[in-house]
């Protein structure tokens, strides 16, 4: 899974930065949620190690750092689809506010997303540390400094921030599109209405990258509040940690399956694999021409060897003949 999700993140930043020429809005979007899915799966090596020791060699910074990286890459993510979809609402309903943005504003709003999730992700940071641990076998492990009440209190607002209010923001944005293209389609006849008629496969796109991210991180969201609250029923501990196993791996499956999303939905990506098969083709040709050149020009140079070498025999067999008359 961290092979696949690397290979796959890495190659789509390297596509989506090619593409960066042809539209500059969703691009930088996409590729700030390749950077998350990038830091993401980057602390999977270090949770694998921990669960094999049984001990924590990353001291207490990694600590901070790497327990909090998965709520800080899971806001950043969420935020920036939802940027995504605001932008696209405000693309239908007023292209023209859309198209004075400058890039200035862009950059903007990604410095934004990223420090709001670095924001709420800050008190995880500052209230884990490091500690000796309790269970059989197990020497050293992370674990937040508060009360229960405030760890309850802390993960239901972050519930809140990565589920809840995102997805209400789209739900709601989505609708108004949907409305917005019905429209479109029943008075064909208005030409403005009808140009500001949302590309379905900019918003196929992403509303599949929002349900993919909701259908990986919900099951991991109910287990943790489902917890938390003591609403679960009796289940053996060995049970509690192959459910817990599972909703965390569905979590990281979800930066696996996103570059699949990214690429294949875009139609850049298409005119970017042309391009390469274009290049590829050219390069062949080239050598091929160049490697027929080459015996061409071969084949040219023993010729004319050949023919200098018989040259020379006709001389000296001439010269040879002169010097035999002069003696007699």
């Amino acid at each position: 899974m961290y092979v696949a999700g690397m290979a796959g993140n890495v190659y789509t930043l390297v596509v989506m930065c090619h593409s960066m020429r042809y539209a500059a809005s969703m691009y930088i979007s996409i590729i700030n949620l390749t950077l998350a899915d990038l830091l993401y799966l980057s602390s999977i090596p270090f949770i694998v190690c921990t669960s094999f020791v049984k001990d924590w060699y990353f001291g207490d910074i990694g600590c901070r750092i790497l327990l909090s990286l998965d709520l800080f890459t899971m806001h950043a993510s969420i935020f920036t689809l939802t940027v995504m979809c605001t932008e696209r609402y405000m693309a239908v309903t007023k292209p023209l506010d859309t198209v004075r943005r400058s890039k200035s504003y862009r950059k903007s709003m990604v410095v934004a997303v990223w420090l709001l999730s670095l924001l709420l992700t800050l008190p995880m940071m500052i209230m884990m540390t490091l500690r000796e641990g309790e269970g059989k076998g197990v020497k050293r492990m992370c674990a937040p400094t508060w009360s229960e009440d405030a760890y309850r209190t802390y993960l239901t607002v972050l519930f809140s921030t990565s589920i809840m209010a995102p997805g209400l923001v789209i739900g709601y944005l989505y609708t108004r599109l949907a409305r917005t293209y019905l429209e479109s389609q029943r008075n064909p006849i208005n030409k403005k209405e009808s140009k500001r008629s949302p590309k379905q496969k900019v918003l196929i796109m992403i509303f599949s990258i929002v349900l993919v991210f909701w259908a990986c991180f919900l099951p991991f969201w109910i287990w943790q509040l489902v917890r938390l609250y003591d609403m679960s029923p009796p289940l053996s501990s060995q049970t509690q940690k192959c459910i817990n196993y599972l909703v965390t791996c569905l979590t990281y499956s979800n930066s696996c399956i996103n570059p699949f999303l990214y690429t294949l939905l875009t139609k850049n990506y298409r005119e970017y694999l042309k391009n390469r098969h274009k290049k590829f083709y050219r390069f062949t040709s080239a050598f091929r021409k160049r490697g027929s050149s080459l015996q061409c020009s071969s084949w040219g140079r023993s010729m004319s060897s050949s023919i200098h070498s018989n040259h020379y025999d006709f001389v000296s067999e001439s010269i040879g003949m002169t010097c035999v008359r002069d003696i007699k």
